[in-house]
């Protein structure tokens, strides 16, 4: 239900909407509030001039909107740092893997059980 607005308000005030969405920021109910169309906000200095309660609400949708905007903003950052680190865990993995091929194709053994087993053998060689 839209409400007429004089012209010196600002082009998509909506003081229905205002209301409405204070009322469900008041109660909690923030998805409600993001499916009434609460990013779409747009504060009017006129009404907030005009009427103190106006300049409340409106003041409360936008800072629940900065807050929104601030937490998925560093939703996004942490997704991106989460894949940074896999992809370089994989390019880790990768450049390790043919070193431990190699490592495991030229010896079974670590090189002190070699050492170890090559001793044990020229001992036991060296009695009849």
């Amino acid at each position: 239900m839209a409400t007429s607005v004089p012209a010196e308000h600002a082009p998509g005030c909506d003081p229905a909407l205002r209301a409405r969405l204070a009322a469900l920021l008041e109660a909690d109910a923030v998805d409600a509030a993001l499916d009434a169309g609460l990013m779409r906000h747009v504060p009017c200095p006129a009404c907030e001039a005009a009427d103190v309660r106006a300049a409340q609400e409106s003041a409360r949708i936008v800072e629940e909107c900065r807050r929104l905007s601030g937490a998925w903003a560093a939703r996004e950052r942490h997704r991106a740092r989460e894949a940074r680190l896999r992809r370089r865990e994989a390019e880790r993995a990768a450049k390790l893997a043919p070193a431990i091929d190699a490592q495991a194709r030229s010896s079974s053994l670590p090189s002190a059980a070699a050492a170890a087993l090559a001793r044990a053998k020229a001992k036991a060689a060296g009695r009849p």
